[in-house]
């Protein structure tokens, strides 16, 4: 067995970090060498400047040369003054930049962690720090150590620094105490840890794979996988099947979890007609909430109005210069008089008419209205077409982040005699539950959306449901207007939903929609690239980094969102000021995209803005969004990612002045009609789809869409007394 060796050196550079495995390449000056060491493995943490205590083994990699793989390390105080004010320079220590760091060690020398520590009122003796940096200092380096301890007793189970900064977020100097007693409780609390990081810890921990602990954490885990997937519910009997084939344990054992979780109302047992299910409790709350809140609406009357509809749409008609078709006309006849009506159609079939036609009708009748879409640049779109105001649901509804509660509910609804919801699509069930809690029972509500584009991120088919149950009132638009048949956008958009392939136009002439013919992968980079930097600028004076927006099928691969980004950074804005954040690099100027919502920082999924500024001391990003300055710490990076490229699903209720979307057999799992569909109607002006005709083909043919496990519309069909049959 070869020996253990011990190294000890300065980090020089960190070259590369897995953040999910928190495997690292790192560059480390020792003292009995002349040039940095390469060295790898699990280095959570670490930062340039700092000085380490490896232990590890030699090795020979063939592609790499010499490196030195680490089994084991400590961070050892720097034993000189040059690594003193790297070490406390680098960034670890917010509040102090390399200008502080200098300062510092000069004038305390190797004992600067000592005065830290122990004499913090000697610090205000250095030029610029006074009481209140004072104070910072003292607290970001208390909590640099604590945060140490975490990563520390967390090293050796693969979870990443920034895992580590948020587990002590949320605990505190509990943190270690509180893992060791429930390390399952990471992956309910902390967002990103999934629950097999946390089943390793608790296996090293002790936990015995048959514990009752371990099998409700894997019901409860597989039921929020599902639930990711859009699914409200598990059947029971798959449920059972899933759970014991991922914990390797008997089925007995899941169905006992299963029992127990019930028992505790961490989630809840439902019988159907096919067959019991499985709900985690805040999704069977949103669901059967909405079904009643819905059916309440339904039956309430609306206020009186006096309205003569045939006049109405002629003064509307003459009022707008246009002349309504026939659909169009019933949309609106319907509106007038539905307490919920549904609107859905494709793009060029006339729902912004119909919208604009509703409001001013029933505006000039004294009607208080109000409009909203589930994202900032879908309400955004709805205010310019509409010329009324248009929020966010979130913003509508008044969402507090102090008290992680909306505002507007039961006790203080919104204030309205209409509410219009545009991309309903995008809606999921629990956030249609909290409009629902807020709307009064007199208001009318107008629905609309296109439920050929793909289903909400969040769990639950909204749309889909409420048309399926046949107890609210559906207009399906299909006629496309002569204007829109002049855009081959339209156009394809309804050929492929159609299941035809769409037709691309290469000539001299410019038009709207192009199909660039790539059968390689490298090759559909290459053209990518091309497209995105100049020849898209050169020929439709579009910016690339405002204008162009590459929406991809999945997020791996060569095609992938992730590398695609990596690609477009470097091609677009390759220098600027940067904070590396693992593998990731921000620089100022970049295009970003928020993942997740933050409710904190008023930030949602699928919002899109510019990097402004690094702050090196504070270890932030600016990024600027919707208009207003958005500040980011380091433990909150993981929630953005480059938005050069983007998933066509992140692309959602979005419009883009110009999109590029490759397609390619690489996608293959994703090559679905309506992924495509949704995709091309994303853009406004100019959409070029490059790849290979096999995967277009392959695409356009695939019209399997995986259905959502939801009971939404069963629920209201059965409360309206009419007979539902599953599609």
């Amino acid at each position: 067995m070869p020996r253990v060796q011990t190294i000890e050196g300065a980090v020089e550079r960190v070259t590369f970090v897995n953040e999910e495995s928190g495997w690292s390449v790192v560059r480390v000056q020792t003292a009995d060498r002349a040039e940095p060491v390469t060295v790898v493995g699990n280095l959570l943490g670490v930062q340039p400047g700092e000085t380490l205590r490896l232990s590890g083994q030699w090795k020979q990699d063939r592609r790499f040369g010499e490196q030195f793989q680490v089994e084991s390390y400590l961070t050892v105080q720097p034993a000189t003054l040059v690594g003193m004010e790297r070490y406390l320079g680098s960034g670890l220590v917010r509040g102090m930049g390399q200008v502080m760091a200098e300062r510092l060690v000069k004038r305390f020398g190797l004992a600067t962690l000592d005065v830290i520590e122990q004499e913090p009122w000697r610090l205000t003796h250095v030029r610029g720090i006074g009481p209140k940096r004072k104070a910072r200092i003292v607290e970001a380096w208390a909590e640099h150590k604590a945060v140490k301890e975490v990563m520390l007793f967390l090293q050796s189970h693969g979870v990443s620094t920034a895992f580590a900064v948020k587990i002590f977020k949320r605990y505190g100097q509990k943190a270690i105490q509180l893992v060791k007693e429930n390390p399952y409780r990471l992956a309910e609390e902390i967002y990103g840890i999934g629950f097999r990081t946390a089943d390793r810890i608790a296996a090293n921990l002790g936990v015995e794979p048959s514990s009752p602990r371990r099998a409700e954490a894997g019901v409860l885990f597989v039921l929020s996988e599902l639930a990711a997937d859009g699914h409200l519910f598990c059947p029971r009997e798959a449920l059972v099947q899933r759970g014991s084939e991922m914990l390797e344990i008997a089925p007995e054992g899941v169905d006992a979890a299963i029992d127990a979780l019930a028992a505790r109302e961490q989630v809840v047992l439902e019988d159907h007609e096919e067959g019991p299910a499985v709900f985690l409790v805040a999704l069977h709350g949103a669901e059967v909430g909405a079904a009643t809140r819905l059916r309440a609406i339904l039956e309430s009357p609306a206020d009186e109005l006096e309205l003569d509809v045939e006049g109405a749409l002629s003064w509307f008609e003459e009022r707008e210069g246009i002349e309504l078709a026939a659909q169009q006309r019933e949309a609106l006849r319907r509106a007038a008089r539905a307490k919920v009506l549904v609107i859905t159609g494709g793009p060029g079939t006339g729902k912004t008419t119909i919208v604009n036609g509703i409001l001013r009708i029933l505006g000039r009748k004294g009607r208080r209205t109000l409009l909203c879409a589930p994202t900032g640049r879908a309400a955004k779109r709805l205010a310019e077409a509409s010329g009324h105001e248009a929020k966010t649901i979130h913003r509508l509804l008044e969402f507090n982040p102090q008290k992680m509660r909306f505002e507007r509910g039961p006790e203080a609804p919104l204030e309205a005699d209409l509410l219009v919801v545009d991309e309903t699509s995008m809606v999921d069930a629990v956030l249609f539950h909290h409009l629902l809690r807020a709307v009064p029972d007199a208001c009318q509500l107008v629905l609309v959306g296109d439920v050929d584009q793909l289903p909400s991120v969040g769990p639950g088919s909204v749309l889909r449901d409420l048309i399926r149950s046949r107890a609210v009132e559906v207009v399906v638009l299909t006629e496309i207007f002569r204007q829109a048949r002049a855009s081959l956008i339209v156009v394809n958009a309804h050929a492929v939903n159609r299941g035809e392939l769409p037709r691309g136009e290469a000539g001299k002439e410019l038009t709207d929609f192009y199909f660039v013919e790539r059968e390689e992968p490298e090759a559909v980079l290459a053209t990518l690239k091309e497209l995105v930097r100049e020849r898209i600028p050169r020929r439709f004076g579009l910016d690339p980094l405002r204008e162009v927006q590459v929406l991809t099928p999945m997020h791996k691969g060569l095609l992938g969102s992730r590398n695609l980004n990596a690609e477009l950074q470097a091609l677009l804005n390759p220098r600027g000021e940067a904070i590396v954040r693992g593998s990731r690099m921000y620089r100022v100027g970049d295009k970003v995209m928020q993942v997740r919502n933050n409710y904190d920082l008023d930030v949602y999924n699928g919002d899109i803005g510019q990097i402004l500024r690094v702050d090196e001391v504070e270890r932030q990003l600016v990024v600027r969004l919707d208009e207003r300055e958005v500040s980011y710490d380091s433990a909150d990076l993981d929630e953005l990612v480059l938005g050069y490229a983007c998933s066509i699903h992140k692309a959602q209720g979005s419009e883009y002045p110009a999109v590029v979307i490759p397609l390619h057999t690489q996608h293959f799992p994703m090559l679905q009609r309506n992924l495509l569909y949704t995709g091309i109607t994303r853009g406004r002006r100019l959409v070029v789809i490059i790849g290979s005709r096999r995967a277009l083909g392959l695409a356009v043919r695939n019209n399997r869409v995986v259905d959502r496990h939801t009971h939404l519309a069963w629920r209201l069909a059965r409360a309206a007394d009419i007979q539902y049959t599953d599609p």
